[in-house]
């Protein structure tokens, strides 16, 4: 896994983002690179919201996204919104037994 993350890590803001910094903080160690915690420390908080992240994908700031299964501590409204239109938009691979979304390659 960090050796995808760390893939042209200079040409984003962040490498990836995921639900809760419980997940976040792992991978932000392993890589040395920002990751972004949706939802705050458990997923909960509501930013972003999904408005907000769209807008952050359509800039190219956040290069994957890093899905939790089902598996992270919280995961509140504005993260599952997230997680179903990443979904819904991008091709899924597995890596490392992971889950993992390309956001610079949308499916349509």
């Amino acid at each position: 896994m960090e050796k995808l993350l760390e893939q042209d890590a200079s040409s984003y803001k962040w490498v990836a983002a995921t639900v809760g910094s419980e997940a976040a903080a792992p991978l932000e160690l392993a890589t040395g690179d920002p990751v972004i915690a949706i939802g705050g420390f458990n997923g909960t908080d509501p930013w972003p919201t999904l408005a907000v992240f769209e807008g952050l994908v359509a800039k190219h700031e956040i290069h994957y996204y890093v899905d939790q299964d089902g598996e992270s501590f919280g995961g509140g409204q504005g993260s599952s919104a997230i997680t179903k239109w990443v979904a819904a938009h991008f091709t899924k691979e597995t890596v490392g037994g992971e889950t993992v979304y390309n956001l610079t390659d949308p499916t349509s």
